[in-house]
C-alpha cells in the first residue's frame, strides 16, 4: 500500500499547486470559483445527507465535472484515485473488522465491564469510557467509537442511573483526538503514514506520547466542564446478567496487531495482516450464521469509499486552482517547534472550514517533501482541530445523529465552547509531544 504524497513529477504531469490544465474549458478565476464551489457543494451534501442519500450521490458527479471541464485532466485524476484507492480498501477492511468485532459482543462486553467497574459512579464510568474509547478508537478506528460504542455508552448511563452526557461527549472528543496513536486509527492516519514514509512501529511510537497527553487533557477538561453533570447519579449499579468477554475475537485482534507490528519490521504491509484478521472472524461468523455475506458488505460502506475518492478529485482541482499556492505561502518549511505548531494550527483551522479529510488531502502534498515531523504535525491538526465545530469531521456529523436518535442533542454553543478549551490546550500538548519525540529518537 504505496500512496505517494509529493508532487515531484508534478511539471511533467501539468500539475501542481496553482497549474492550468493544457486543453481546460475554465482557467484562472472561473476555475478556482468552480472548484471551491463543488468542493462546498459536495461537503454540505454529505453534512444534511438528505433523505439518507449517500455522500457519494454529489461527490461523485462533482469529481466527473471537475476532469469534463478541464479543471483536472483525466491523467491527474486517475492518478489521485490510484493513489488513494489502496488506503480506501485498507479503510473498507478495517469497517468490516469492527462490525464482526461487534457481532462477536465486543462492545456490548465491554458496556457490561464498564458498568460493573463503575459501581453506579459518574466519575468513574468516565474514567472507564475514556480507557474503553480511546482502545476502540486507537485499534478500530474512530468510526467504531462513534458507530458502535456510543450507543452502548447511552445504555450503560441509563442502566446506572448517570447522566449521559459527560460520557457521549467523550466519545466524541475521543474518537477525533485518541485517533493520533496508528496508522489504523483514522482514514487520515492512513493517508499521512504513507506520507510520512515511516513504518507502521515507529509511526506509532513517534505519536504513543502525542495520544497520551491529549488523552489526559481531553480527561482533565471534560472532567471539569461537566462537574455538575457529573455529580449526579444513583449510586448503584441495576444487576443484570453479565456479558461473556469475547475470547475468540480478542485473540483473532491481538495477533492482527501482532501482525501489524511484525509486518513492520519485515516490510509487509499492515493491510494483510488486517485482512487476515477479518477473514478468520468472516468465516467463523459465516460458518456460525451470526453474519451475512450483504451485512458484510455493507459494513464496508463501499459509497462512502467511493465519496473518498471523488473527493480526493475534488480537491485537487481546489489546490490546483488557488488552495495549493496559499497553503504553500502560509506553511513553515521547516521542522523546528515553531515551525510544527504553526504547521498543527493551521491544519486545524482548515479541518474546520472544508473538514479534515479534504484538509488533509490539500495538505499532505506541500508537507511530505518536509519530512515525517511536518506530517505527523498536520495530522495532530486534522484530528485534532474538527473537535471545534461540528463539520470538521465527519465522524463527528455522525455521532451528533447517534445523539438526537437517543433523543438527545449538543447544543451548538456547548459544542463549541468545550472545543474553544479543548482544542488549543491539546493541540499545543500533542505538537510539544511530538517535537520531543522527534527529537529523542532522531526523527
Amino acid at each position: 500500500m504505496a500512496v505517494r504524497a509529493d508532487h515531484r513529477d508534478d511539471q511533467a504531469r501539468g500539475g501542481g499547486p496553482g497549474a492550468r490544465q493544457r486543453g481546460s474549458t475554465v482557467s484562472g478565476v472561473g476555475a478556482t470559483v468552480l472548484a471551491v464551489g463543488l468542493l462546498l457543494a459536495v461537503l454540505a451534501f454529505a453534512v444534511a445527507r438528505p433523505r439518507g442519500l449517500p455522500e457519494a450521490t454529489v461527490a461523485v458527479p462533482a469529481a466527473l465535472l471537475v476532469v469534463l471541464v478541464g479543471a483536472v485532466s483525466p491523467s491527474e485524476a486517475g492518478a489521485q484515485v490510484a493513489e488513494l484507492w489502496p488506503v480506501v480498501a485498507f479503510l473498507a477492511i478495517l469497517l468490516v473488522l469492527a462490525h464482526l468485532c461487534a457481532e462477536e459482543g465486543l462492545f456490548a462486553a465491554a458496556g457490561d465491564a464498564m458498568a460493573r467497574a463503575s459501581r453506579g459512579s459518574p466519575g468513574r464510568l468516565l474514567v472507564g469510557v475514556f480507557a474503553v474509547a480511546s482502545v476502540v478508537t486507537a485499534a478500530l478506528s474512530l468510526d467504531a467509537t462513534v458507530v458502535l460504542l456510543t450507543p452502548v455508552v447511552f445504555a450503560t448511563a441509563y442502566r446506572i442511573g448517570v447522566r449521559p452526557k459527560p460520557h457521549v461527549y467523550a466519545c466524541t472528543h475521543l474518537a477525533n483526538s485518541a485517533s493520533l496513536l496508528l496508522p489504523v486509527s483514522n482514514l487520515t492516519n492512513l493517508l499521512a503514514f504513507t506520507a510520512s514514509k515511516l513504518s507502521f512501529g515507529r509511526f506509532s511510537a513517534v505519536m504513543a506520547l502525542p495520544w497520551l497527553v491529549t488523552i489526559g487533557i481531553e480527561y482533565v477538561v471534560l472532567r471539569r466542564v461537566f462537574r455538575a453533570d457529573l455529580a449526579v447519579g444513583t449510586g448503584a449499579d441495576e444487576e443484570e446478567p453479565r456479558t461473556a468477554p469475547p475470547v475468540f475475537a480478542l485473540i483473532v485482534l491481538g495477533l492482527t496487531f501482532a501482525g501489524f507490528a511484525v509486518g513492520s519490521l519485515l516490510g509487509v504491509e499492515p493491510v494483510w495482516a488486517a485482512l487476515a484478521g477479518t477473514v478468520v472472524l468472516a468465516v467463523r461468523g459465516l460458518v456460525r450464521r451470526t453474519v451475512t455475506v450483504g451485512g458484510l458488505v455493507d459494513s464496508a460502506s463501499l459509497l462512502f469509499c467511493l465519496f473518498v475518492l471523488a473527493l480526493g478529485v475534488v480537491v485537487k482541482a481546489v489546490v490546483d486552482h488557488g488552495l495549493g499556492d496559499v497553503l504553500q505561502g502560509l506553511l513553515p518549511q521547516s521542522s523546528g517547534l515553531l515551525a510544527l505548531l504553526a504547521i498543527a494550527a493551521i491544519a486545524g483551522v482548515l479541518a474546520n472550514l472544508i473538514n479534515n479529510l479534504p484538509a488533509v488531502l490539500a495538505l499532505l502534498p506541500l508537507l511530505a517533501p518536509l519530512g515525517p515531523g511536518p506530517v505527523l504535525a498536520g495530522l495532530i491538526g486534522v484530528n485534532l482541530g474538527p473537535n471545534l465545530t461540528y463539520v470538521g469531521s465527519l465522524a463527528t456529523l455522525l455521532w451528533r445523529r447517534i445523539l438526537q436518535e437517543h433523543d438527545h442533542d449538543a447544543e451548538l454553543g456547548e459544542f463549541t465552547r468545550v472545543g474553544l478549551i479543548t482544542v488549543p490546550a491539546t493541540l499545543l500538548g500533542a505538537t510539544v509531544a511530538l517535537w520531543a519525540m522527534l527529537t529523542i529518537t532522531g526523527g
